[in-house]
């Protein structure tokens, strides 16, 4: 009987080390350089900005609970990553990241990471965001509200789908001028009213206006992506909106996104009567000021890069802002 223990336990601890063997990877140090390139922690601050304004509106209704704040923060953490991984393999088996490419270069496509790598990468990243979401929603639901714990999980299905599906594969949206599309409706409106919604369990049209804010600013993040990578974009048959705008139409796109979340951050403050300094959230579009000219003299793809982090940063000082202002 103890021989026959001792042979289960060292076929469990076996199997199980193969198992996890993987999940190892990330702690390697000749690979941590690989997973943080892939996982492109750059655009952390962007995705949280949603959560953070979502967050701070539900903390001016006496709402707010840090449980349900750190919960969404990582889960959102979850989605972004796993985002990042599926861009990453997507675009390097189509052969959109080449030698061509202008932006910094990936993990698959420098051969950092292989396809099976990333694969894997992007199962554990589903497995480990499922469990965050359903500890999130559960903290915020419980069951005793049914209807809400399997809408939102339906919610957080949709959100890996949409995560995987926007370079991946042979209907890949992010292939077919839908990305921005995508990015506004979960960056910005999913993130922001769905992030109240945990806190009040209700929607309110004030919440409306920071949500389009926020989607405007991160679609603007993506349409300087796609800028930059236009010219290569279009040799691999990868049509994005400036792809089919052109350089002038795309540039007057980034102008209208950038002009349309100021106003919708604007008519937030004015239409709900809030005292002037609650207005300081604003600040955070005077760096977009300087950005833009920049954007509208550009001549040269690669010169934009830089813009991407001034824009993220921006979105994210705003909602920091927004959340400051919130607590007073």
């Amino acid at each position: 009987m103890e021989i026959c223990s001792k042979n289960f336990l060292l076929i469990f601890l076996t199997r199980s080390f193969n198992y996890f063997n993987f999940v190892s990877l990330f702690f390697n140090m000749t690979k941590t350089k690989a997973w943080l390139n892939a996982a492109r922690l750059r655009t952390l601050p962007l995705s949280f900005s949603g959560i953070i304004v979502g967050s701070a509106m539900a903390l001016r209704e006496n709402a707010f609970e840090t449980s349900i704040f750190i919960l969404a923060l990582f889960t959102t953490l979850g989605f972004q990553v796993l985002s990042n991984f599926a861009n990453d393999y997507g675009d390097g088996i189509k052969g959109t990241d080449n030698d061509e490419r202008v932006g910094p270069k990936r993990a698959l496509q420098g051969g950092l990471l292989t396809e099976a790598e990333l694969k894997k990468g992007m199962s554990i990243t589903i497995v480990l965001t499922l469990f965050m979401a359903t500890v999130l929603i559960y903290v915020s639901f419980g069951f005793e509200n049914l209807k809400y714990f399997l809408l939102f999980m339906l919610l957080g299905v949709a959100a890996i789908i949409a995560a995987i599906k926007y370079t991946v594969g042979v209907n890949a949206y992010g292939y077919r001028a839908m990305g921005d599309v995508f990015v506004f409706a979960f960056f910005g409106l999913l993130s922001v009213l769905g992030s109240y919604f945990l806190y009040v369990q209700q929607l309110s049209f004030m919440v409306l206006l920071p949500a389009i804010a926020i989607g405007l600013l991160s679609t603007a993040v993506l349409n300087l992506n796609n800028m930059r990578d236009r010219v290569s974009d279009a040799k691999v048959n990868k049509i994005t909106i400036p792809v089919l705008l052109g350089e002038k139409g795309a540039k007057k796109y980034h102008a209208f996104l950038l002009l349309g979340a100021y106003a919708a951050a604007f008519f937030y403050f004015y239409f709900f009567g809030f005292k002037w300094w609650q207005f300081l959230p604003l600040l955070a579009f005077l760096p977009l000021l300087k950005h833009y000219s920049v954007v509208m003299i550009n001549r040269n793809p690669a010169a934009l890069d830089p813009e991407l982090k001034k824009v993220s940063l921006s979105t994210f000082f705003f909602a920091v802002l927004f959340f400051v202002v919130c607590i007073f």
